[in-house]
């Protein structure tokens, strides 16, 4: 059973609140990088970059990250997709990692573990756009969306627009 608790507006006016929220933490974009987890949170980190632009009119670093090859749970997953930012890029910034869920934090550990592989930035904030709970390690997000409580046996699905023609956020009950 799906049950959609975000709409295409209600998620909009989400993304802009969070990005009103990096740009009140960051104090304008000197040293800001916005780093996307792909592959919905890179979606949402272009979407934060351009509405960064459009409310500011700051222009951002944005890059992808993929990490697969950094996960402690998957040991037999393995890609050879390298980041595309460099020490350069992060060394001393102030870095937003932007994901989708914020489940388990195991995803964003190896976020982490892939950034701090490649270079030192002055500090890194998470944002998310939807924070479930179940923690299995010591992490929680500095901006959020919407806080969603469920249990273990529901699965939070986010869809967006460009892959998944349309933009909801659903709890979908086996």
């Amino acid at each position: 059973m799906n049950k959609e608790i975000v709409d295409d507006k209600t998620m909009k006016r989400t993304l802009t609140r969070i990005t009103y929220e990096i740009i009140e933490k960051n104090k304008g974009n000197q040293n800001l990088v916005l780093i996307g987890i792909k592959t919905r949170g890179a979606y949402l980190a272009k979407r934060i970059k351009s509405r960064l632009y459009q409310l500011e009119d700051i222009e951002v670093p944005q890059y992808d990250l993929d990490v697969t090859n950094f996960r402690d749970d998957h040991p037999e997953m393995t890609n050879n997709e390298q980041p595309q930012f460099t020490s350069e890029d992060v060394n001393g910034k102030n870095v937003v990692l932007i994901d989708d869920v914020l489940y388990t934090g195991r995803t964003i550990r190896a976020a982490l573990d892939a950034i701090m592989s490649i270079g030192r930035p002055s500090k890194i904030s998470l944002a998310v756009l939807v924070d479930r709970g179940h923690r299995e390690l010591p992490i929680r997000a500095d901006y959020v969306g919407k806080n969603i409580p469920t249990s273990h046996k529901e699965l939070i699905k986010v869809s967006m627009a460009e892959i998944d023609d349309e933009d909801k956020i659903e709890i979908i009950t086996n």
